[in-house]
Order: structure tokens, then C-alpha cells, then sequence
């Protein structure tokens, strides 16, 4: 099994590349900007063609929801156009694209967790350019399956735990939104359940799937700073706010659950706890 990963240096390229080192029986192919841009098509082919590259696991995003509202051209040139050029390689080399999605596909407007087969309805660039990327790779590949995550985070890169940890240690108070609510993903954890998917996929079989993996249980931001400083065992005073009184660019999910039993009952995955998963990365982070 030869691996394409793109975006290798981002939170969840960057933990698969600690696992891939227990996996002997798949061959890894690691690649981030400027050596690979996904929406660099010719670039894209030779690379796959050069490893006979039988999976691409694609972890390429702009993510920076806030900046996308004033940057959409170049948001949906790489999570849309970008989908579409992995698509393409991934039918003319025979591959399996693996493809990352999010939450911000949905409106946030539900009240129970999201089912795979819900209607999205993204509130931003961000989301509709990651709803978009979606429809191209289910168009194009001819084998695939998108996963979907939420709140990722992880001791790389920039993340909500990484700001929290910063802000705890410079402040003696902090006001964080209570009213949008669901469900953090420690990367590793997610790294983790590709590869074990990855391991028991059927080369000779054609998937169309759409995934859903966060952690366990449901939290909201204002829950989630306080296990941080908890965790941490720092002082800073954490105090719950509505939305209304943090204005952003563009409107954040109230409700982002994501339903997880499809990929559970899939693939028999064990999926941890946010709290035990936050634990053991602040235990990792020093």
C-alpha cells in the first residue's frame, strides 16, 4: 500500500506521520507546500505516478475561517478545486482518496448530533468551500471516503488548546463563548483511526462513503477552556459569554455534534473521551 499524504505538515498530517512509523506494511509518501499544492494538477500526477501511489489521504485545507470571508477565491481554490484535482489523480492512478471534511458543513442549527446523510447548509466561505470539495470528490473518484471532524486540535500547529494554554499563562481572566457547543478532536486520536480503516480496506473493493469521527462525549467552548486550565493546573478564571458579546467575521455552528456510529459500526473503531484525549495531549505538550 503506497500512501500519498497531503498537507503532511498540518495538525493531522503531522500525527500520522509519528504512526506511520509502526505501520511496515504501508509505504508512506509525505508532502506539504512548496513541494506539493494540491491544486497543482500536473505536479499532483507526477508524484503519484512516480510511487504508484494506491491511497491519498488528503489533509490540505484552508482552515482559517475568519480569513476566508475576505479571501475566497484563494479558499476555494484549495478546498474545492484542490478536492477535485486529488479526485482526478486518484481515478487515473486506480486510488483511494481519502478526504477530511468538517462540521462547518452544517448551519448548527439541529439539536441532535449529525448524521452523514443530513443536508448541509454551510453560514461561511469556509464551509461552503469545504461542502463543494466534497461534492467534487464524490463526482470524480471513482473510490472514496470523506471524513468529517470537528474542533481538531493537537501539539502542532495553531489550535484552540495551544491558544488557551498561552492566554492562561497571561491572564488572570478569560471570556469564552458558551453557547456553541460539540465535540473536540484530539488529532492524534483521528490520525490514529484512518490508519486502522486503512489497514482493513479491501483493495479490490470501490467505496462511496461518508464518515463522521470526533471524540467522545459534547462540550461547549467555554466547557472545554476550563478542562484546559484544569488539566494544566493553571489559574486563570474562565467566564462563560454568549456569542453576541464575541463578534466574528462570520457565524460559527451553535450545534456541531457529529453522529459517529456509521464509522464505529464500519470499522469497529474505539473512540475516546475528549476529556481522556485532552489529557494525554496536555501530558505530551510539557
Amino acid at each position: 500500500m503506497n500512501i500519498l499524504v497531503t498537507g503532511s505538515d498540518g495538525q493531522l498530517g503531522s500525527e500520522l506521520k509519528k504512526l506511520a512509523v509502526q505501520k511496515e506494511e504501508m509505504h508512506f509518501f509525505f508532502h506539504d507546500l512548496p513541494d506539493v499544492d494540491i491544486t497543482d494538477k500536473e505536479r499532483v500526477a507526477q508524484v503519484c505516478r512516480k510511487h504508484d501511489i494506491t491511497v491519498i489521504v488528503n489533509c490540505a485545507a484552508y482552515t482559517a475561517v475568519d480569513r476566508a470571508e475576505e479571501d475566497a477565491e484563494t479558499v476555494f481554490r484549495v478546498n474545492r478545486d484542490g478536492a477535485a484535482v486529488l479526485a482526478r489523480a486518484a481515478k487515473e492512478c486506480g486510488a483511494l482518496l481519502m478526504h477530511v471534511s468538517t462540521d462547518y458543513v452544517f448551519n448548527g442549527e439541529s439539536c441532535v448530533p449529525y448524521r452523514e446523510n443530513d443536508l448541509p447548509s454551510p453560514l461561511g466561505v469556509y464551509g461552503r468551500s469545504k461542502w463543494e470539495g466534497e461534492e467534487e470528490v464524490r463526482r470524480i473518484a471513482p473510490s472514496y471516503m470523506i471524513v468529517r471532524t470537528s474542533w481538531l486540535y493537537s501539539t502542532h500547529g495553531h489550535n484552540f488548546v495551544k491558544t488557551m494554554l498561552r492566554l492562561g499563562e497571561e491572564r488572570e481572566e478569560l471570556k469564552v463563548v458558551f453557547d456553541q457547543v460539540g465535540s473536540p478532536t484530539y488529532a492524534a486520536d483521528l490520525a490514529g483511526a484512518l490508519l486502522s480503516i486503512l489497514a482493513r480496506c479491501d483493495s479490490a473493493h470501490t467505496y462511496a462513503e461518508t464518515y463522521h469521527y470526533s471524540n467522545e462525549g459534547v462540550c461547549s467552548w467555554y466547557d472545554f477552556a476550563r478542562a484546559i486550565m484544569k488539566f494544566k493546573g493553571l489559574r486563570c478564571t474562565v467566564l462563560p459569554v454568549g456569542s453576541e458579546e464575541y463578534p466574528t467575521k462570520v457565524k460559527r455552528p451553535h450545534y456541531s455534534v457529529l453522529h459517529k456510529g456509521k464509522i464505529k459500526e464500519h470499522w469497529g473503531l474505539d473512540i475516546p473521551h475528549w476529556q481522556d484525549s485532552l489529557e494525554k495531549m496536555l501530558a505530551k505538550f510539557g
